[in-house]
């Protein structure tokens, strides 16, 4: 069984190192699996092929339908964070797929999960917290908006945002998760006052257990500044 595979199954996005276990351990939640049959992954090259089937734990959004918000950010401060997000369908060769349900979430800029903590995998207690999660509804276009901050990391993986998709029935249709470019990480975290405390990342993209062999499929597009903020834009293949 492959390494990666191995960790999905456990609902693991990565091998706890003896450092993590001091702040983090597994909580009690199985990993969400996609609907599709579909391993393969989308390709900007013109192919209709569905997205990376990602774990979703060890974090989910316990409510997800409790958190229909646009703006995520709650209490949270950072650097903002523009995320648009395009949904298309395979099984109509990658049209824009309106009326699905989209929830992203992701950590605060110490690289805190709310609804988490306590124990294990997160010795900060924001159980009672709901920052940095939401779920909006794709338009016409297939696409999705939310207002959050960027991001910031925790040991052993790479800077990401989650995403689950699911049809009008609720019905899972994908989870998956998105990449930040090395290069806007690395001026974010060294150079902006909110963030540069903890310095770069310690795992980077190509060594994320996740991302390591799909990176190129799941990275998002981020333009923008710290002055200004950041938008990341990204494109997301389902079968419906």
């Amino acid at each position: 069984m492959e390494r990666k595979e191995f960790l999905k199954r456990l609902g693991l996005s990565t091998l706890i190192s003896p450092a993590m276990m001091m702040r983090c351990r597994e909580e009690d939640v199985a990993p969400l699996t996609n609907a599709s049959d579909d391993d393969d992954v989308v390709v900007d090259d013109g192919t209709c092929v569905v997205s990376p089937e990602e774990t979703a734990g060890p974090f989910p959004t316990k409510n997800p339908s409790s958190l229909v918000l646009q703006d995520i950010r709650s209490d949270r401060t950072g650097i903002s964070l523009s995320v648009k997000l395009t949904i298309q369908d395979y099984s109509k060769g990658c049209e824009a797929l309106s009326g699905v349900l989209v929830d992203i979430w992701h950590c605060d800029k110490d690289g805190y999960y709310s609804e988490y903590g306590g124990s294990g995998m997160q010795s900060a207690n924001f159980t009672t917290y709901h920052f940095m999660r939401g779920r909006q509804t794709t338009n016409s276009e297939g696409q999705v908006g939310f207002t959050s901050v960027f991001p910031g990391w925790y040991s052993g993986r790479a800077p990401h945002i989650h995403v689950h998709v699911y049809d009008a029935t609720g019905k899972s249709l994908l989870v998956t998760q998105i990449a930040f470019p090395t290069s806007v990480c690395d001026l974010v975290y060294t150079t902006a006052t909110q963030y540069y405390n903890k310095g770069k990342q310690d795992t980077s993209n190509v060594g994320d257990n996740i991302f390591a062999d799909s990176l190129d499929r799941e990275m998002g597009t981020v333009t923008g500044s710290i002055d200004a903020g950041y938008e990341l834009t990204h494109r997301i293949v389902v079968k419906s």
